[in-house]
């Protein structure tokens, strides 16, 4: 149970699904051309400023034009309370600058709440009978003979070894229909027969390039299609209506809205959605600063020249979009590191079971000559790029890359990023801060749990598996620290990422946490999730503090995380969102209890962690299972 944040004259909030943001002020209030009464006074908490000397106060004022007039004691910020101010008692809870998401899928998160959902169990063969059986018998998902089943959620490392997936699980269901499974790790499908013969899909069908058909004993199409060979079926599932594509993506803002976020790099935007995008913007249903990544696909990292175009064009059609900053161009470096993807790229081989050296060392899908020709090439258009690298060998080739952008085109401040870092070199570690290259870091990952030790550890050696995510390592050596959730991968809860960035526990963690000593301070979690994220997203001098001059994106914490036990920060609940001082979730009203309710309830409702990069929980709905890498 949490406390209610009260206010007086605070009629703002977001309505029922789909509506609009808006601050409705008291009739007839009204200020003078270069008033400087305050529209919102939040007192009674402590406000985390986020600057270099760790400020907290006590009240900070919100002007008419959605920046911050200033923080303070509240008895200095009573000069700008005026008879229609609103204001807001925190309850003691925490005033912080709102999350900035350096890496999420929004909208894949929302195209995934419309499909049915294994929910990443570790399920036998006849459980996922009786799972998908159930599916079947469902109307809402589609009816024989013809219509497809998609299921979400499967998760490949979960299936134990006597029932390994294959098409006779799926083929014994009472059924004509095809069915597909995705793979929580985004690189692997579960297909029936009749999905396979759709696709065309024989014992002699070839692999395509970066994908695999896996075959069986037999020599026949197991069922089971590996990253760029699930395109050949995906390519044929009929998708959605806009209209319920649109309500699904409406959704997705407010569950981040919900979740206290302000700011969001898209990290794979293609064309298609851009449209979508302003048509949310313009009904006031984009609740978040977006910065959207562009796709550069593996095919096109080699012709710089056209990704350099192609980027350009999108930005000067849809740059007139409302909260939506271009700049940013999305690469993919290698694939996840778990098995039974294992198409990371590594210095060293993978291990089989017995811990000997395989001939395997992951997949490096752009080594760093051409990875160089395209950053540099972006570099001095001034393009950020951010780039894909779980396995040590990506790191390296991205961080290759990146040098030769700096030696041919000098520093130009385009805050190049790195996503996930699963694995790093030591000799990587001092590159980030040398080139300024920003990691940005999804650590509600950084735990003990089924997919960092069943699924990985006997794979790569207790060598490497204690250079797993090395925040504080990085850290040290002067990396400039972002984060991100890479929802759907991940449920959405940042507050279990900050936790985890701290005690490498948080809510999914097991036994003990991962490697204590890679955990950050406290002071450090919260400003990698806001002011760091900020940084990375060239936002800094608007938004990731709350000083002076900025405007207003924070959210109202129900409690006062720079204080509690860490092991609660988990547990915080945003009771407010503000974006440029005007609400974008308000628990105080039905439909925001709702979405904070569904939001805790993914979080935290199955335990057993929804989604994994590369065998579990993650990539369950992003664009990976789409037709693409992610």
């Amino acid at each position: 149970m949490t406390a209610q944040i009260s206010r007086r004259k605070f009629l703002g909030g977001v309505g029922a699904a789909g509506a609009g943001v808006a601050v409705s002020m008291a009739p007839g209030t009204s200020f003078a051309k270069g008033s400087r009464g305050a529209t919102t006074i939040i007192v009674g908490g402590r406000v985390f400023v986020g600057d270099n000397k760790n400020t907290v106060y006590e009240a900070i004022a919100i002007g008419r034009d959605g920046s911050i007039l200033d923080v303070g004691r509240y008895s200095d910020l009573r000069r700008y309370k005026t008879s229609n101010t609103n204001i807001v008692d925190a309850h003691g809870g925490t005033v912080m600058a709102g999350i900035q998401d350096g890496h999420a899928h929004p909208m894949y998160a929302g195209l995934r709440s419309l499909s049915p959902s294994l929910e990443d169990a570790e399920l036998t063969g006849s459980e996922v009978q009786d799972l998908v059986g159930s599916f079947l018998l469902d109307p809402t998902f589609g009816s024989e003979p013809d219509s497809w089943l998609v299921v979400e959620g499967w998760n490949p490392a979960g299936t134990p070894t006597d029932s390994l997936p294959h098409k006779d699980i799926l083929d014994s269901l009472p059924t004509a229909r095809p069915i597909a499974l995705n793979g929580s790790d985004g690189h692997n499908l579960w297909v029936n027969s009749k999905a396979l013969a759709l696709a065309g899909i024989d014992a002699s069908t070839p692999d395509p390039t970066g994908g695999e058909i896996v075959h069986d004993g037999s020599g026949e199409p197991s069922g089971v299609l590996k990253d760029e060979a699930q395109g050949l079926v995906r390519n044929l599932i009929p998708g959605q209506t806009p209209e319920q594509m649109y309500q699904a993506f409406a959704w997705a803002f407010q569950q981040m809205a919900a979740g206290g976020i302000t700011s969001v790099q898209d990290a794979w935007v293609e064309r298609w959605q851009l449209p979508f995008y302003r048509s949310l913007a313009t009904n006031g249903d984009l609740l978040q600063r977006i910065r959207p990544a562009l796709l550069a696909t593996t095919a096109q990292v080699s012709r710089p020249n056209e990704v350099l175009e192609r980027v350009t064009r999108i930005a000067a059609k849809f740059g007139d979009i409302p909260l939506m900053r271009f700049g940013t161009v999305k690469v993919f470096m290698d694939g996840v590191i778990e098995y039974p993807a294992q198409t990371a790229a590594l210095l060293e081989p993978y291990l089989d079971e017995n811990g000997d050296a395989t001939s395997n060392y992951g997949d490096l899908y752009a080594d760093a000559e051409t990875f160089g020709r395209l950053a540099t090439k972006l570099d001095k258009a001034g393009w950020q790029v951010h780039a894909h690298a779980i396995g040590d060998a990506a790191v390296r080739a991205a961080l290759d890359g990146y040098q030769r952008a700096l030696q041919a085109n000098g520093p130009r401040g385009n805050r190049h990023t790195i996503a996930h870092l699963q694995l790093v070199h030591p000799d990587d570690y001092s590159r980030f801060s040398e080139l300024n290259v920003i990691p940005d870091m999804q650590l509600q990952w950084a735990t003990r749990n089924v997919w960092t030790e069943e699924a990985l550890e006997p794979f790569i050696g207790p060598e490497r598996h204690a250079r797993l995510y090395p925040a504080k390592s990085m850290l040290d050596a002067g990396a400039p620290l972002a984060g991100g959730s890479d929802w759907p991968v991940d449920p959405l809860y940042p507050w279990n990422q900050v936790q985890s960035a701290i005690d490498r526990f948080g809510i999914y963690g097991e036994d003990e946490p991962l490697y204590a000593e890679q955990g950050i301070s406290r002071r450090q979690s919260l400003l990698m999730h806001t002011r760091g994220t900020a940084y990375q997203l060239h936002q800094l001098k608007r938004t990731g503090t709350l000083e002076a001059g900025k405007q207003a994106d924070l959210v109202v914490l129900d409690r006062d995380i720079t204080r509690c036990p860490v092991s609660e920060i988990n547990q915080a609940v945003p009771q407010l969102t503000l974006l440029g001082g005007q609400p974008t979730f308000d628990i105080g009203t039905a439909s925001g209890r709702a979405a904070s309710r569904k939001l805790q309830k993914a979080a935290t409702g199955g335990v057993a962690r929804q989604w994994s990069h590369g065998t579990a929980t993650r990539h369950d709905g992003c664009p990976c299972t789409t037709g693409g890498r992610h």
